[in-house]
């Protein structure tokens, strides 16, 4: 028997059959059958609902410098590592501590009607169009449009930002390797050379926005420093710019695809609360999440060791059916629990922009789909190729 072939163990593999067009069945296959699993590609995976949700909660470590062995850092950290989602505690939970200050339930009301305004335009100029790519014209740019103006950012070179967080978020996939290291430093250093600049314009041109908070954001003496500032304004556009156009996008792509929801939701608008918890489970804008272990962590059976990388596979574990369900595999935004999805990740790090996403996705969506009930897709829809941060590229609709 010397001939024969020995099968390949289960093992995620973005790399497998139909994986970019889909991957939620490949995801099935490992949680079922590899839930926990330490991958060649020097890292561990965990798949399960139960697991992954422990995993974010756990004292574990977001900072890359702590991974040992050859899976450690070869490449520069993004924002002079100073960005709230790459700190640890004790730094991370004074940072979050300020920051927070600038997003809380009360600036997140005043922000609605801000949203709504950019919405109504950018519908129009849809409307106008009589459809075209949602993603160029709509899900890609109205994010942006909204995060600038609730920050109240300076003049500011818009054109170029977006092109530097695209660049940052490409390079920081996992897998991107560390032949991009020059490009990272260089992108680094421009974004924040670009933000630094309009936040020093910005002391002298104060306003009743969420970057004027950010520079009053004081606990017990303690305030952002000028580069702590700059690197916070910088990831909330890296991080949470291209999520929230995936939040849209993909959204809206789930229900053309299920056209009982999309009717449903038409004409039950007060499901739009619930129906972005379900369109966050269903398609996340983030499918990885990265933790490091700081000691032996035990997960299942498993024991992982320290210094190890740690992928939770946020969109397997929000298709889980040992938790959701049969039919967890199944859009429905009716869905009592839908709320509990890992979408926004979990414990420490729970993802301070949550309730700005759930806005911009509640108002964009609902206005959208209720303002042109001929809304249908006009041709196939073309993947960004990422992994963590899949979404849409292009998605032809008409209206």
């Amino acid at each position: 028997m010397s001939g024969a072939i020995r099968p390949m163990p289960v093992m995620f593999n973005p790399l497998s059959d139909g994986f970019m067009e889909d991957p939620h069945p490949h995801y099935a296959e490992v949680r079922r059958h590899a839930p926990v699993h330490e991958h060649p590609g020097g890292f561990w995976m965990v798949s399960r609902y139960e697991d992954v949700e422990a995993l974010l909660r756990a004292d574990l470590s977001v900072d890359k410098r702590n991974a040992g062995g050859s899976a450690g850092p070869a490449r520069p950290p993004r924002l002079k590592g100073l960005a709230l989602i790459d700190q640890d505690p004790p730094h991370h939970t004074r940072l979050r501590k300020l920051v927070s200050q600038a997003f809380t339930p009360r600036a997140m009301n005043g922000i609605e009607p801000v949203v709504r305004d950019l919405v109504d335009k950018a519908l129009d100029d849809l409307g106008r169009a009589g459809g075209g790519d949602l993603v160029d014209a709509f899900a890609f740019p109205l994010p942006f449009a909204v995060i600038t103006r609730i920050l109240g950012m300076p003049k500011i070179d818009t054109v170029r930002l977006r092109e530097l967080t695209s660049l940052l978020i490409r390079l920081g996939e996992p897998g991107a390797g560390s032949g991009g290291k020059a490009d990272i430093e260089a992108a680094d250093a421009e974004l924040l050379e670009l933000v630094s600049d309009a936040i020093s314009r910005k002391r002298q041109d104060r306003g009743d926005d969420l970057l004027t908070a950010l520079i009053d954001a004081e606990d017990g003496g303690d305030r952002l420093s000028h580069d702590e500032l700059v690197a916070q304004v910088a990831m909330i556009y890296v991080a949470g710019y291209e999520t929230t156009v995936n939040l849209l996008s993909g959204g809206i792509l789930a229900l053309l695809r299920h056209p009982d929801q999309l009717s449903l939701l038409r004409g039950a608008p007060e499901l739009d609360r619930n129906a972005i918890e379900e369109l966050l489970r269903y398609e996340p804008p983030v499918h990885l999440a990265r933790r490091i272990t700081l000691r032996p962590h035990r997960v299942a059976g498993h024991d992982i060791p320290a210094g190890s990388i740690v992928l939770a596979s946020l969109a397997g574990a929000n298709r889980d059916e040992e938790f959701w369900g049969p039919d967890a595999d199944r859009l429905r935004l009716d869905r009592e629990n839908a709320r509990r999805h890992l979408s926004f990740g979990g414990g420490a790090h729970y993802c301070v922009g949550g309730a700005l996403a759930r806005i911009q996705g509640r108002i964009a969506i609902g206005e959208l789909i209720r303002r042109f009930p001929g809304l249908e897709q006009a041709g196939e829809v073309r993947w960004n190729g990422l992994l963590s941060l899949r979404g849409p590229a292009h998605l032809p609709i008409r209206l």
